[in-house]
């Protein structure tokens, strides 16, 4: 089985390109893909990554390309306050350091300590909940790709005094850095706890948006990303992703081919 894709844009767009906006991979990987001959147009094997795709064909990635794909590692961590998603700076502490022994739930290797597995979405160093760490460049478009159509779930406790017509704005009409931002869901559950189901992550984008309506945040969570689930992960522990919930990942953000 493979997976498929249909240009249907307007005009030509060159094979790796076409690929990594697709959310079937990196450009780099699909270099590589191509290389191999795991690439073919309309049934014709593609060894040329210069190669363009044009309107109305399609491309279909081998079972056997999808295979070295999902080689890549992924890591289902519930962060803490005080540790950083990505590289930190000097004096903090990266979300990495947690990958022990002592700290891993369920089956899987420790990955070594230099091992390159980026934030696939961040939180800041004042959020805690569910965050990935991830080699597979699948993962990661489907999570955070342009075309991603995965939302994100956070629980917020705020100060301040929160009313229907804050509530209505942080729903719809405001800008952050001079960009509209997409409608939020956003409700309350509590007196002073709001949840918010995002459709994308711009920086410290809950925070910023309660500040803009006279809220502050005191603690924020994120539990959920799709159908990906907090569920009762330990603060601090991690576990591997499991392959099921890899395929509903990328099947949830919009970017799942047809198997051909």
């Amino acid at each position: 089985m493979g997976t498929t894709r249909t240009h249907d844009g307007a005009e030509p767009v060159r094979l790796n390109k076409f690929m990594g906006q697709s959310g079937l991979c990196s450009r780099r990987e699909a270099d590589a893909l191509i290389a191999e001959g795991l690439v073919s147009i309309d049934g014709e094997t593609v060894t040329d990554a210069g190669r363009k795709i044009l309107p109305g064909q399609t491309l279909t990635l081998a079972g056997a390309a999808q295979a070295k794909l999902a080689e890549g590692v992924t890591i289902v961590m519930n962060k803490p306050v005080g540790h950083v998603s990505g590289q930190p700076e000097p004096g903090k502490t990266p979300a990495v350091r947690l990958l022990t022994e002592a700290n891993r739930i369920g089956a899987g290797e420790v990955p070594a300590r230099d091992a390159s597995l980026p934030p696939i979405g961040r939180l800041d160093e004042d959020s805690r909940g569910l965050l990935l760490l991830s080699s597979d460049g699948v993962v990661a478009r489907a999570v955070i790709g342009p075309q991603s159509e995965l939302d994100k779930e956070y629980l917020v406790r705020v100060t301040g005094d929160v009313t229907e017509k804050k509530l209505a704005t942080l729903r719809h009409g405001l800008m952050l850095d001079g960009r509209v931002l997409k409608h939020a869901r956003v409700t309350r559950m509590e007196p002073h706890r709001l949840r918010f189901v995002l459709k994308e992550g711009r920086n410290r984008q809950i925070r910023r948006m309660c500040e803009m309506v006279g809220l502050e945040v005191t603690d924020l969570i994120r539990i959920r990303i799709g159908p990906l689930k907090l569920d009762n992960l330990p603060e601090g522990r991690w576990r591997m992703l499991t392959t099921e919930e890899r395929a509903a990942l990328v099947a949830g953000s919009g970017g799942q081919g047809t198997g051909a």
